[in-house]
């Protein structure tokens, strides 16, 4: 009888782990923003865990409502940079133009040596000068882009940019956008950014 009482009991104690959610890096609890747009919504994954300083810096900006009546401004492709021997395919958003002088401090430089994040399609990342100098202007990658990553010769300081997430609705919002018209790399006019929000 006292076998039979402790093989339930061991059954239920193994049930009841089982039933205990297992947190995957990343997924549960991860956060999700929705970028809307004139041509359609895009929604993002953030890699939270993965690149900490990055996603907490796009969401301040998020949660400040900074992109609410941002715009996506440039448009990277293979034939509008004559001037690059490496070439990339992007499209570049940023703040409200209205609130661009009232942003937060440049953030820290999370390269992907560490975060081992890497520009694949759909990746968004900050845009940035030097390193260490990211503030809300982030990009969206179309197509692989290695040259991205840390050791990539894009930038000639080597150190690549700071991915922090991935688009996982809206790949074809992201194409139209760099479909749309420009003057060299500069979209004429802008795509309108009506709010990027948490989802």
């Amino acid at each position: 009888m006292s076998r039979r009482i402790l093989t339930c009991t061991c059954l239920l104690l193994i049930q009841g782990l089982l039933s205990i959610p297992v947190l995957a890096d990343n997924k549960a609890g991860s956060v999700h923003v929705l970028i809307q747009t004139e041509l359609g919504d895009i929604e993002v994954e953030l890699a939270t865990s993965k690149a900490p300083i990055t996603s907490a810096n796009f969401l301040k900006y998020v949660d400040a409502r900074f992109y609410d009546g941002g715009v996506f401004h440039r448009t990277v492709k293979p034939n509008n940079q004559p001037e690059n021997k490496i070439r990339i395919e992007v499209v570049q958003g940023g703040a409200n133009p209205k609130l661009e002088d009232q942003g937060f401090a440049p953030i820290k430089l999370e390269r992907t040596n560490v975060t081992k994040l890497a520009h694949k399609e759909g990746t968004i990342s900050m845009a940035r000068a030097g390193p260490d100098t990211a503030t809300f202007d982030f990009f969206v990658c179309i197509g692989d882009q290695p040259a991205l990553d840390f050791g990539g010769k894009r930038n000639p300081d080597g150190q690549g940019f700071a991915a922090f997430g991935m688009v996982v609705k809206g790949i074809d919002i992201v194409k139209k956008i760099q479909a749309a018209p420009a003057e060299g790399q500069k979209l004429t006019p802008p795509i309108k950014i009506l709010r990027i929000s948490r989802k």
